[in-house]
């Protein structure tokens, strides 16, 4: 285990110090100047969106907040609370800096990717699914592209990032109640079995209520904590700039350390540019695919900006990131107990149980649609359904270092395809965004039909333009 610990870890440094921070954020940048810093300039636009109901009323049909929800649910986990406590104790306060960077700049890419999904989305069952698969496949007329995602996805998802959820979990039960890890890793695989052979319309509906609420409770939680420590947030704040620039990260060495931890965990948790929320985007009923995409633009910023940060000050209010010996959730567990009191790590276990619960919804749909765009096979999907139960059982009783470093593998190869492809097909999701806006500008709930882009050619998701209506294309 060791040794295949080391292997993951140089590759892990190799790709994201030289390859993936550079792309992340130079795309991100660039989408964000060619849209016009759409994530300022609409987020009104984006919060009126989230309250819109499906574009039609079909059984099966998932709502643009749903949508939303799916995608929230497998952002909004672990890597909101073990994982900035984890990027705290390697890269210290300035890790946050940068993971806002990445979310300001990334909700741009979070736009194009989804608006992508949308455009490229295909019928199923009463319902759409999509991705980057089918963009690669359809847009891009590289099929073999697709299918490689597809596999890295599902491995990262479905597996991997399966196992972290679970690892979170069982840690965070072995440090509040003492309880035997793979006996809640069991636990959670037969609670977890019943939901995922119900289908995506109940993984919506459980997403919806879940997010909603522990997301709620937790960033409540944060806003007492802070309000009780509010004559301290001046110093933290500035703790982040001056560790995020200052002189003893560029002496010691470490300004590496801070920027990497950053751009990881914020990736991790936010999603933006990985290729991950586009299979949530994808299944949204929408009149039009900007409409999605703007919505995720807005997960990405609520998920780092509001619920990362709360865990930062949470743990950045104590010295808890700095005590030697604790693992990810442990030291947010810490924290908050120091903050209110020794009940609050068994609460924040039960937390961490809703809200890793959700995010193993959001990754095993994730997972599914993957399978599904490869091979439609019902066999292919139980025997993948019964993989997926056995990482959880992989991940409660394995090693946190190594769950997480294969978490930054797999997530960081599944980044760049994805971001390699957004590169080549952005100029369509801004030709979206212009008819949106167009329409907008002239009082209508904009609508996209199937030759709205003239350029793409044939789209499987999206209706004929009524013959009385003049065809406008862009």
């Amino acid at each position: 285990m060791d040794l295949l610990n080391d292997v993951v870890l140089t590759i892990n440094d190799a790709l994201w110090t030289y390859v993936l921070i550079a792309l992340l954020l130079i795309l991100g940048l660039y989408f964000t100047l060619r849209s016009r810093f759409l994530q300022f300039r609409l987020l009104k636009e984006m919060f009126r969106l989230l309250t819109e109901k499906p574009a039609s009323k079909e059984k099966g049909s998932i709502s643009a907040f749903q949508a939303f929800c799916i995608s929230m649910a497998a952002r909004v986990g672990t890597g909101n609370i073990a994982g900035i406590a984890l990027a705290l104790s390697i890269g210290g306060p300035g890790a946050i800096f940068w993971m806002w960077i990445v979310a300001l700049v990334g909700s741009a890419s979070g736009f194009v990717e989804s608006t992508l999904a949308q455009i490229y989305k295909v019928p199923n069952k009463g319902a759409f699914r999509g991705g980057p698969a089918y963009y690669m496949e359809k847009g891009l007329k590289k099929r073999w592209l697709g299918v490689l995602f597809a596999i890295l996805i599902t491995i990262s998802f479905a597996f991997v990032f399966v196992a972290v959820q679970a690892n979170t979990i069982t840690l965070a039960f072995e440090q509040s109640f003492n309880a035997n890890r793979l006996v809640v890793g069991i636990i959670v695989l037969i609670a977890f079995g019943i939901i995922i052979f119900g289908g995506i319309q109940r993984i919506a509906k459980m997403s919806e209520y879940i997010v909603v609420f522990m997301a709620g409770l937790y960033i409540l939680i944060a806003l007492v904590i802070v309000l009780i420590n509010i004559n301290e947030m001046p110093s933290v704040i500035s703790s982040i700039v001056k560790h995020a620039f200052g002189f003893e990260q560029f002496a010691g060495g470490t300004l590496g350390a801070v920027l990497l931890q950053g751009v990881k965990r914020g990736l991790f948790s936010n999603e933006a540019g990985m290729g991950s929320a586009p299979n949530a985007a994808a299944t949204a009923d929408v009149t039009h695919p900007a409409k999605q995409g703007l919505i995720q633009a807005l997960a990405v910023l609520i998920d780092t900006l509001v619920i990362c940060s709360s865990t930062a000050f949470i743990v950045l209010l104590t010295d808890a990131y700095k005590t030697p010996g604790l693992d990810g959730v442990q030291i947010t567990q810490v924290a908050l107990g120091e903050h209110i009191g020794g009940w609050a790590s068994s609460l924040l276990a039960i937390m961490i149980f809703l809200f890793a619960f959700s995010t193993l919804i959001g990754n095993y749909y994730y997972g599914e649609t993957n399978v599904e765009f490869v091979k439609t096979n019902k066999v292919i999907i139980f025997i993948y359904r019964i993989l997926v139960l056995a990482m959880i059982l992989f991940g409660a009783v394995a090693k946190v270092d190594l769950v997480w470093n294969l978490a930054d593998l797999f997530m960081g190869l599944m980044a760049f395809t994805n971001l390699i492809a957004i590169a080549f097909l952005a100029k369509t999701a801004f030709r979206a965004l212009k008819d949106y806006t167009d329409q907008r500008k002239q009082g209508k709930d904009p609508v996209f039909y199937k030759d709205s882009l003239s350029h793409i050619g044939e789209l499987e998701g999206w209706e004929e333009r009524p013959k009385e209506t003049k065809k406008q294309t862009v």
